[in-house]
C-alpha cells in the first residue's frame, strides 16, 4: 500500500480536512508531521461539526492509529482538550500516539507571539497568536524541549533555564515586563508530562513498522503551498514547511515511501491572514461569496476571522501543484459557484511596467500584481446532490476541465458540499 499525503495548494483552507476525514477510513494510519495549533481543518460526520487543530484527522475511526509525528509543534493542553471534546460528544475513544521527539509549544511561546504582534501593530503577520514562530524559531536555535524532555527533571529544569536566560532579557528589555522564573513554568510541564505519558512513544519505529508491512498510511498537511517560508509568500507564511517533501522529515518515513500527493484546491480563492492575494474581491462580490462558501460561511477554523476571498487563480495553483508535487487534485466548494450567471478566473497577473506573466512572481513583485480575468459560464444551478460527473450541467464539467488543463493536474475527485457523502469520484 502506498503512503499518501494530502495537502494545500494555495494558501491553506482548502478544504484538506473534508479530504483527509474521507481518507482516513481506508487508513491504518493518519499523520500529522508539521505546524501547530495555528490551523484548523473543519470535518463534518455523522458525530456533528468539528475543527481539528491538533488532532490528526482519523480520530473519528476507532480503528485508526493516529500520529503526532516529530515535526510537529505540539499544542499539548489543546490535545487533551480536544480529545475531551470529542469524548464528550460521543466520538470513540481514539488511538492517539505522540512522538517523544516533538517539541513542546510552550506559555512562554504564545506570550512572544502575542507581544511581538502588538509591538509591529499594523505591519504585523496577521499571526493566529497561538506560540508557532516563536517555537519554531527556538527550535531551531536549539532551546526546544521535546516530549521525552517531560520525564527527566533535572535535564527539563536545565532545558528551561537556558531559554529563560535569553527570553528574559527580551521581555524585560524590549517588551517592558517582568522576567519569568524557572519554577513558574516546571510544575506545570512535569504535570503535563503526566498527561501525555499514555500517548507518547516511538513514532517513528512505530511508522517504520507499519510501511514494511504495507499498512496504508495518510499523511495530513497543515496551511497550503504559499505559506511556505522557502517557496511561499514570505515573510508572510508559516514557520514550518507546509510541502509534501517535509511530510516524511516531519513524520520520520523515508522520503521514497510516498507515491500519492493530493493537492487539495478549492474551486475559488480564500485565506486567513496578511499578505498578498492578486485575485482578492473587496466589498459586495466578497461578502456575498463568502457568505456562501461552505457550511457556515468562509470563517477561519482557528480564528474565526472572515477569509478574505477571490476568484480561482490559475497562476498560484499551477505554481502550488508543483511544489507539492502533486499527483492528483481534489477540487472543492465546486457548488459553492452555483449562484453566478458567469464566474471570473485568474489567469495571469499584471505585473509593474504593464508586464503581463503567468509564473508565480516574488512577494515583491506580488505586492503591485493586478488579476489577468477570464470569465467561465456559470450553471446556475444547486449541484450538491450530484454525485457523477456526467450528471453535473455541462458548464460545472466545463469549469473542472479548465481547472484541470490550466494547472496540469489530473482532478480525481470533486466536492459539492460540506458532508462526506458529498463527493464526485472520476
Amino acid at each position: 500500500m502506498t503512503v499518501m499525503a494530502i495537502v494545500g495548494a494555495n494558501w491553506g483552507d482548502e478544504g484538506k480536512g473534508k479530504m483527509a476525514d474521507i481518507h482516513a477510513a481506508n487508513s491504518a494510519y493518519v499523520v500529522r508531521y508539521q505546524g501547530g495549533s495555528n490551523a484548523g481543518h473543519t470535518i463534518i460526520n455523522d458525530y456533528g461539526k468539528f475543527s481539528l487543530h491538533m488532532l490528526p484527522s482519523g480520530v473519528f475511526n476507532p480503528s485508526v492509529i493516529n500520529v503526532i509525528g516529530p515535526g510537529v509543534a505540539l499544542d499539548a493542553d489543546e490535545l487533551l482538550r480536544e480529545r475531551e471534546t470529542l469524548l464528550a460528544r460521543g466520538v470513540p475513544e481514539p488511538q492517539i500516539k505522540i512522538s517523544e521527539r516533538a517539541q513542546i509549544v510552550l506559555p512562554i511561546h504564545r506570550l512572544f507571539d502575542e507581544l511581538e504582534e502588538d509591538r509591529l501593530g499594523a505591519s504585523g503577520f496577521g499571526s493566529t497568536r497561538r506560540g508557532i514562530a516563536p517555537f519554531y524559531a527556538d527550535k531551531y536555535a536549539k532551546l526546544g524541549i521535546q516530549v521525552a524532555d517531560l520525564y527527566d527533571v533535572k535535564r527539563l529544569s536545565s532545558r528551561i533555564e537556558r531559554l529563560l536566560a535569553i527570553k528574559n532579557v527580551l521581555l524585560v528589555h524590549l517588551y517592558g515586563k517582568q522576567p519569568i522564573q524557572v519554577n513558574e513554568l516546571l510544575p506545570n510541564l512535569i504535570e503535563l508530562g503526566k498527561k501525555l505519558k499514555p500517548f507518547v512513544c516511538d513514532t517513528t519505529k512505530l511508522l517504520h513498522s507499519a510501511y514494511a508491512k504495507g499498512e496504508a498510511i495518510l499523511l495530513e498537511g497543515q496551511l497550503g503551498a504559499l505559506r511556505d517560508p522557502d517557496h511561499g509568500i514570505y515573510p508572510f507564511t508559516t514557520s514550518s514547511s507546509t510541502l509534501s517533501g517535509f511530510a516524511a522529515v516531519g513524520a520520520g518515513l523515508p522520503p521514497y515511501a510516498i507515491t500519492n500527493v493530493m493537492a487539495v484546491v478549492k474551486a475559488y480563492s480564500s485565506c486567513v491572514g496578511a499578505g498578498p492575494f492578486v485575485s482578492e474581491l473587496d466589498n459586495r462580490e466578497a461578502d456575498e461569496l463568502r457568505r456562501r462558501g461552505g457550511d457556515a460561511g468562509e470563517y477561519g477554523a482557528t480564528t474565526g476571522r472572515p477569509r478574505r476571498m477571490g476568484w480561482f487563480d490559475v497562476v498560484a495553483t499551477r505554481y502550488g501543484c508543483k511544489l507539492q508535487g502533486a499527483t492528483t487534485v481534489a477540487l472543492t466548494n465546486l457548488d459553492v459557484l452555483g449562484y453566478l450567471y458567469e464566474i471570473p478566473v485568474c489567469v495571469a497577473y499584471e505585473l509593474n511596467g504593464g508586464i503581463v506573466t503567468d509564473d508565480f512572481p516574488m512577494t515583491s513583485d506580488l505586492d503591485h500584481a493586478k488579476p489577468v480575468l477570464q470569465s467561465l459560464p456559470g450553471w446556475k444551478s444547486d449541484i450538491s446532490n450530484v454525485r457523477t460527473f456526467e450528471d453535473l450541467p455541462e458548464a460545472a464539467q466545463q469549469y473542472v476541465n479548465f481547472v484541470e488543463s490550466s494547472i496540469g493536474v489530473k482532478v480525481s475527485c470533486i466536492s459539492v458540499g460540506p458532508h462526506r457523502d458529498q463527493i464526485i469520484e472520476r
